[in-house]
């Protein structure tokens, strides 16, 4: 029995280290916007030793849409750069930090991240709630995350629908509580909600996935895996979704921009 006490200790040890170490990891300053420079494995690595050791805290997954916002909103930048882990989602972001000269291991995307905590998740049959998207939506994900997860807990669901964020606070904490909590509301409002309301929820590690849940419950299809491999899938979504031409135009700009900051440096944004 004290073999195995002490071996508990020792692994208990290692776990609050590596939580320590990934606090120091290295990151890419992108107009402001500090992204962790990691590995979609080492960012679910990160992850679960929050779980573990119960340190509360929430995930951002910015592309480069977010990091325009954040542009104009120093207040919305800095709760951005206050996340726990900053997941570079968009083949925007890996473009400019190439521009900018900053170093990147590649993308990290919301749905990849999200999929792969939950397989971790799985194996000690941890707790989920998800919360966003139409109504329904969300009853849909889980049906299927439970297939594709055997042993995946999952607490309870809430639309993104409500006047009040007390509702889907409360929604959570009545469930009973969660390790984890996906919040799929749209930037900003994810993100304000999770900054907010993480220290009065019963749960561990808020995730801001966006439209995550769509895909989930497979009402949206996510693009091939050619057209992720060759950072091809906004032209997918633009093929499949021509209304958002628009939001698509700021895929060249931001990168306009970031070609601007590289060349005349005085110009960068400053990071509060």
């Amino acid at each position: 029995m004290r073999f195995f006490r002490n071996w508990y200790i020792i692994l208990k040890i290692t776990n609050i280290y590596r939580l320590e170490v990934a606090s120091q990891v290295k990151t890419a300053d992108i107009m402001g916007v500090r992204f962790h420079a990691v590995t979609l494995n080492e960012a679910v690595d990160y992850a679960m030793n929050r779980i573990h050791t119960k340190k509360k805290g929430y995930i951002v997954t910015p592309n480069p849409e977010i990091v325009y916002l954040t542009l104009d909103d120093p207040a919305f930048r800095s709760l951005v750069n206050g996340a726990a882990l900053v997941l570079p989602d968009g083949i925007g972001i890996i473009y400019a930090a190439k521009i900018l000269g900053q170093a990147l291991f590649g993308r990290v995307t919301g749905i990849d991240f999200a999929d792969l905590l939950m397989h971790r998740m799985a194996q000690e049959q941890m707790r989920l709630f998800l919360l966003g998207a139409k109504p329904g939506v969300a009853e849909m994900a889980a049906e299927q995350l439970q297939k594709k997860h055997p042993g995946l807990i999952i607490a309870g669901c809430r639309d993104g629908y409500f006047k009040d964020a007390q509702e889907a606070a409360d929604a959570v904490n009545a469930a009973g509580g969660a390790e984890a909590v996906f919040v799929c509301l749209g930037a900003p409002k994810q993100e304000y909600f999770m900054a907010e309301w993480m220290d009065k929820l019963d749960a561990t590690l808020l995730c801001g996935l966006g439209g995550s849940l769509d895909v989930f419950a497979g009402t949206v299809k996510r693009a091939p895996a050619i057209f992720s491999k060759l950072g091809l899938e906004w032209l997918y979504r633009l093929c499949k979704e021509p209304w958002r031409f628009r939001r698509m135009l700021k895929l060249p700009l931001f990168l306009l921009l970031a070609i601007k900051t590289r060349l005349l440096p005085s110009e960068k944004e400053e990071t509060p």
